[in-house]
């Protein structure tokens, strides 16, 4: 697998085999593709005793969506998850990683905690799992490109039709 530099994915996303709504040209770096968070959160409820990790869990069950509509202050320790505003609509030959950017990571938000992977052939938005792992509240706002994805190339081709393959809310 090789990952896709700025030229690669101006090439896919021209030929329309990359898609992304909405979305700036502006947005492509050197070799990744700025995501914004969208509108809405999803906040784990305070709830009696623990919650189990078991194969059928499900963090709807925990979990409760709020509007971003004024910003959300993370707690230190304390995990949300987002939704990138864009719809990414990947090929068959392409797969990607979630990564946090810089900025952000600095002042202590981690944007992807775990299953970062985004599979080949999705076309869907991307669920944040957003943790405050600093010792200050993190005010969070809508419409910040929080994080980015990077392409790379697949060996062979494959479609994504697993539990998440159309998810367009959290």
């Amino acid at each position: 697998m090789s990952v896709l530099t700025r030229d690669a994915i101006f090439a896919e996303i021209d030929a329309g085999r990359l898609k992304l709504s909405p979305f700036s040209r502006d947005q492509v770096g050197a070799a990744s593709i700025d995501l914004t968070l969208g509108d809405e959160i999803r906040v784990i409820e305070m709830g009696e005793g623990p919650i189990e990790v078991e194969n059928g869990a499900d963090f709807r069950d925990h979990t409760q969506v709020q509007s971003l509509s004024s910003p959300y202050d993370l707690s230190p320790g304390s995990t949300i998850h987002g939704i990138t505003r864009e719809r990414i609509e990947l090929p068959p030959n392409l797969c990607g990683f979630l990564e946090g950017r810089s900025r952000f990571a600095r002042l202590g938000l981690m944007i992807h905690v775990t299953s970062a992977f985004v599979q080949p052939g999705v076309a869907n938005r991307q669920v944040l799992e957003m943790s405050n792992v600093s010792a200050r509240t993190l005010r969070i706002h809508s419409g910040v490109r929080l994080c980015q994805i990077v392409l790379m190339r697949t060996e062979g081709e494959s479609h994504y039709r697993g539990r998440f393959a159309d998810q367009d809310a959290i």
